[in-house]
């Protein structure tokens, strides 16, 4: 027995800055100091509070680490693993009290208002041990499947749940996975999308790193519910960590017979292979991923017919996101009504948010849904930096839409916010304060889906062009009010007649911004101004004459040479030759320069 457990974040935000350098510089001065008998490091996925990686936490005290480098090792190792005395200056500072005592993880902003189902064992175990993943009732659900239920008793446990799917559109997985039971075929194929791509979102990917086993139960389950012996995760190339730590988890599933031929001794047979996606947002879409993991060019095909029906190689398929799958085994452990005990009417249980932007504590929660926005950005995520006011926040990614200050007290679920023009999504929650252009973030949301957009239907591959060339022309003061009529006849017309997902949500982050900030996009069109100053096109840096010292420091730092003036007196700007890249503005010591 260990009397003291370490565990470090292995997960990707904490590996890029340096947890594996902590974790050896650990094993190094544990083995040194003689305590590898009684101190154990754990390797674990994400803790949730990146803003503060790397983090350490220490049990039994539950001291919590923040923003831990490898120099601060031999001082945590000598004073707390040795002496037992914790080494406050590394504490994340609202785990310590006013009285200098120290309060549990629990108790703090960030943690107190979470319930963690699909994370529930992320930043707990070691994901790349499978004995870790059943001493917490680790493949527990999957015996209880199919030793005591039936396949049709399964799927109405998921159906009293009201588990939705997390990927986006949310509809009831139940419904989902009694569509292909219904269906008789020779074979049947589950299917995992992992292939997160949102800019911002990083849900999908945590859970993998941090739990990669629940997946593989789950989808175990789902084979076993649906009569399914094949399932496939697609998981985006580019997350290397999660694709590793999948690999090992499904070597050691299949070691375990826990996947493969009769599973738990019993006529059932299933097993799960990866494939990798080449990073085409596309692919996200259920019927362009199985048209990839077919070998084919990730294209989406038209419905009817449902991938229930006809989906991966024409045979019955179903297909659910990584978080979806999270929450399955502990509904089949703790029952339907524990899980519909949380949420709201018609969204039950939980959703997991990756928070970024313009937040103190980016990472990633799981709140139970109908928590407000509110909740989630003041509370949990920690305000907005440097006094500045919430103006706005994206869920949904580029599907989605901007929520303005009005909705702050709106609960989140899946009907109030497409009620108010944005959507769930995958999780991703964008916040923007004051100095956000709302004109400019729908622009750079239709940039990333003019790149992605495959290109099969006229409606995505031109019209997305096309009203980034109208939003161009906006952020650069050369756009009238008739263009303005003109973007948003074209959004409706793209939702309407586009093919697949992408181009039918690729305009709500313009309906969305044009509903609740269309007078910014006037005061483009008709002032030539932008009022959060950020379109390069319409500013104008201007010196005080009253102001300048005349230190020429600025004319020194302009990369352009447009600031003229002698030493001692008031310089002046050539708006001609400015390139607006604020390098005066930061230099200048007297607060003389000012962007307009």
């Amino acid at each position: 027995m260990y009397r003291s457990h370490v565990l470090v974040c292995g997960g990707t935000g904490c590996s890029s800055s340096n947890s594996q350098q902590i974790i050896d510089a650990l094993e190094t001065e544990i083995a040194a100091k003689g305590l590898s008998e009684e101190v154990k490091v754990v390797k674990t996925g994400c803790f949730g509070l990146c803003a503060l990686g790397p983090i350490m936490i220490v049990y039994p005290e539950g001291s919590f680490y923040s923003e831990v480098k490898p120099s601060d090792v031999p001082e945590i190792v000598e004073e707390h693993l040795l002496k037992g005395r914790i080494v406050k200056r590394l504490l994340y500072k609202e785990t310590v009290q006013e009285d200098n005592t120290v309060k549990s993880l629990n108790e703090t902003n960030f943690y107190a208002k979470q319930h963690r189902v699909a994370l529930r064992n992320c930043g707990v175990i070691n994901p790349e041990n499978i004995d870790e993943y059943i001493a917490v009732d680790g493949y527990a659900a999957l015996g209880k499947v199919l030793t005591e239920m039936t396949p049709q008793q399964v799927i109405d446990v998921i159906l009293a749940s009201g588990l939705r799917g997390r990927g986006g559109a949310g509809f009831p997985t139940g419904r989902k996975w009694s569509f292909a039971a219904a269906n008789q075929a020779d074979q049947k194929y589950v299917c995992c999308n992992a292939d997160e791509g949102d800019p911002g979102a990083f849900m999908d990917r945590s859970v993998l790193e941090g739990d990669p086993h629940v997946v593989l139960e789950a989808m175990t389950i789902a084979g076993y519910a649906i009569g399914a012996t094949q399932g496939y995760i697609y998981v985006r190339a580019e997350y290397p960590i999660a694709v590793h730590r999948l690999q090992i988890a499904i070597k050691q599933a299949r070691e375990y017979g826990l996947l493969g031929k009769n599973i738990f001794g019993t006529d059932f047979s299933f097993d799960i292979d990866l494939r990798l996606g080449a990073g085409a947002f596309v692919c996200g879409e259920e019927t362009a991923l199985m048209t990839s993991i077919e070998g084919h060019r990730g294209e989406p095909r038209p419905r009817p017919p449902f991938p229930a029906v006809k989906g991966l190689f024409q045979k019955p398929t179903i297909l659910n996101n990584v978080e979806t799958y999270a929450n399955v085994p502990q509904i089949i452990l703790k029952g339907a009504e524990w899980f519909s005990s949380m949420g709201t009417e018609k969204s039950k249980g939980t959703k997991v948010f990756a928070l970024g932007g313009k937040i103190n504590n980016t990472g990633l929660v799981e709140v139970p849904m109908g928590t407000t926005l509110r909740e989630i950005v003041e509370e949990i995520g920690g305000g907005i930096p440097n006094g500045k006011k919430f103006k706005a926040a994206q869920t949904g990614g580029p599907s989605g839409g901007c929520i303005p200050a009005q909705y702050l007290d709106i609960p989140i679920d899946y009907d109030n916010l497409i009620s108010i023009g944005s959507m769930m999504g995958s999780g991703g929650l964008i916040v923007m304060d004051e100095d956000t252009c709302m004109v400019d973030i729908a622009k750079f949301f239709l940039e990333f889906t003019v790149d992605e957009s495959c290109g099969k239907c006229t409606p995505c591959r031109v019209g997305t062009k096309r009203l980034y060339e109208i939003l161009d022309k906006i952020t650069r003061g050369e756009a009238t009010m008739e263009d303005l009529d003109k973007l948003e006849e074209l959004c409706y017309y793209i939702k309407n007649n586009s093919l697949c997902g992408l181009g039918q949500t690729a305009p709500n982050p313009i309906l969305s911004t044009l509903r609740y900030f269309r007078d910014e996009y006037v005061a483009h069109i008709k002032d030539k101004t932008c009022p959060a100053g950020v379109c390069k096109h319409l500013m104008k840096y201007t010196i005080d004459p009253d102001k300048c010292k005349g230190c020429t420091l600025c004319a020194r730092n302009c990369p352009v040479g447009a600031i003229s003036g002698t030493v001692k007196q008031p310089h002046v700007i050539d708006s001609a030759k400015c390139i607006k890249c604020g390098a005066c503005m930061e230099k200048c010591r007297f607060g003389a320069i000012s962007r307009k």
